[in-house]
Order: structure tokens, then sequence, then C-alpha cells
């Protein structure tokens, strides 16, 4: 048994999103990702299923050429190798639930991604 809070010891990145993986289980790995109004995650794609979820703030999630306001609450899911980016429209913290074969390492390229 594992246990995280998603709103405890918040700290955001100077100049990219911050993130923390939160629970490693034996099906997935539950990652918070926290941005700064402004702060975005370009375009990228995940090789396995994912669900995001806006657990405080607003994100303005952009897929398949269409932009979408995720609010506080809000989730949506997405099959693999499917193109999305993610900007912050206020201070926000985002779930992020990957397949356990998933990789963090590859989402913590994602932010690091200036282009």
């Amino acid at each position: 048994m594992q246990t995280a809070s998603l709103l405890e010891d918040i700290v955001y990145g100077e100049d990219r999103p911050a993130i923390k993986v939160m629970l490693d289980t034996t099906a997935t790995k539950e990652i918070r990702i926290v941005f700064r109004a402004g702060q975005e995650m370009k375009q990228h794609s995940a090789p396995f299923p994912i669900v995001v979820e806006v657990v405080d703030g607003e994100i303005d999630f952009g897929v398949d050429g269409k932009r979408i306001a995720l609010n506080r609450g809000m989730l949506i899911t997405l099959e693999g190798h499917v193109p999305h980016d993610l900007l912050a429209k206020k201070d926000s913290i985002v779930r992020l639930s990957l397949n356990k074969a998933d990789a963090v390492g590859r989402v913590e390229e994602v932010v690091r991604r200036r282009k």
C-alpha cells in the first residue's frame, strides 16, 4: 500500500513545469505536474494510453487540431501515439497516469523541450 497527496509540498519550477512521481504501482505511474501560469509542455505523444486530470487550475489542452479548456476536476484520456500539448492558463496542478511500461524520463524530456 502507498499513499500520496497531490496537494501537499507543492514546488513550482522556475522556467518549466515541475514533475514528481507520486506513486509507482504494479500497473501505473502517477505523476504530479505543477505549472505556473504560462508554462507549457510542447506537442508530444505517449507510447501508451494516458489519463490527465486537472486537480487545480486551468489547462489549455491541444489535441486533434482542437483546443480544450480543462478546468479543476476535469479529466481527459488519450490513446497511445496521439499528439497533444498543454498550456497553463493559471497556476495548475495536473495528475498524469502513465502505463507502467512508460518511462518517467520521457515526460521529463518533454518538459525540458523548448521548441
